[in-house]
C-alpha cells in the first residue's frame, strides 16, 4: 500500500506544473503491453528502446542480460530512465516465465516465418513484445516459446532494421491503436499512485535526506 501522507508530503515540494504534468503523462501510460529486449550488445540501442517506451507510453521495459551486462546510456535515454520501470533478468527463461505469470502472451518480433504484420496485430490481448539484435535476431529459445510472431512490412532488399528503429515503429503503431480503442488499457489507480510516488522521489534532489527527515518526524 502507498503511504498517502508521504506522497502528499513529497508532492507538496513539487510545483503545481510538475504535478499536473505527472497526471497528464500517467493518463497515457499502459502496462497492457510491455517490451523485452534480449542481449543487445550496443548500449545506445538499449537506451534508445527505453526512450521509445517512455515517449509512446509503455511503462515497463524488460532487459535480458544473459550474455552482456547493461547500464543505461543517459545521453541517449534523455532522462527516460526516471520514468520507465526497467526489469532485469539473467536468463531468457526467467523473463518469459515472469511475463507469462503476469498474464502476458509472448510475441516474438521477427521478419521470418508466418509473422503477423503490425497493422493486423490483435491489440486486445496483454502482450510482451520481444526484440533481438539486428544481426542475430531473437534466440531460438524465445522463438520456440512464443505465442505469436510479428513483423514490420518491408519492400526493399534489406530484411531487417536496427532494433531501436523497429521497436519505435512497432511501439508507436500498437500504442496509438490502443489509445483509440475501447480496451481497458490504462494504469489502475494503485499503479498511478505508485508512479506518482516514484516519480516524485526521482525528481526531488537530496531525496534520501528528505525521506529520513520525514520518517524521523513521524516517530
Amino acid at each position: 500500500m502507498i503511504d498517502l501522507d508521504y506522497l502528499a508530503f513529497l508532492e507538496n515540494i513539487l510545483t503545481e506544473k510538475r504535478k499536473e504534468r505527472f497526471l497528464e503523462v500517467l493518463k497515457n501510460r499502459t502496462n497492457h503491453f510491455t517490451i523485452a529486449i534480449e542481449d543487445v550488445f550496443q548500449l545506445h540501442n538499449t537506451s534508445a528502446v527505453m526512450r521509445s517506451c517512455e515517449v509512446f507510453g509503455i511503462q515497463e521495459l524488460n532487459v535480458i542480460e544473459e550474455k552482456f551486462g547493461k547500464r543505461i546510456d543517459k545521453e541517449i535515454a534523455m532522462g527516460a530512465q526516471k520514468w520507465v520501470d526497467v526489469n532485469r533478468f539473467n536468463s531468457v527463461q526467467d523473463c518469459i516465465d515472469t511475463l507469462k505469470g503476469k498474464g502476458y502472451q509472448i510475441i516474438a518480433t521477427t521478419p521470418h516465418n508466418d509473422s503477423c504484420l503490425i497493422h493486423e496485430f490483435d491489440i486486445s490481448k496483454r502482450s510482451a513484445l520481444f526484440f533481438g539484435t539486428e544481426r542475430d535476431g531473437l534466440s531460438q529459445e524465445i522463438i520456440d516459446q512464443a505465442d505469436g510472431y510479428l513483423k514490420i512490412p518491408m519492400v526493399g532488399f534489406t530484411e531487417s532494421l536496427n532494433i531501436s528503429v523497429s521497436a519505435a515503429i512497432i511501439i508507436q503503431d500498437i500504442t496509438n491503436r490502443l489509445r483509440l480503442s475501447g480496451i481497458n488499457w490504462q494504469l489502475s489507480e494503485e499503479e498511478i499512485l505508485e508512479k506518482r510516488l516514484l516519480w516524485a522521489k526521482n525528481t526531488i534532489k537530496d531525496i534520501e535526506r528528505i525521506e529520513e527527515r520525514y520518517y524521523s518526524e513521524k516517530k
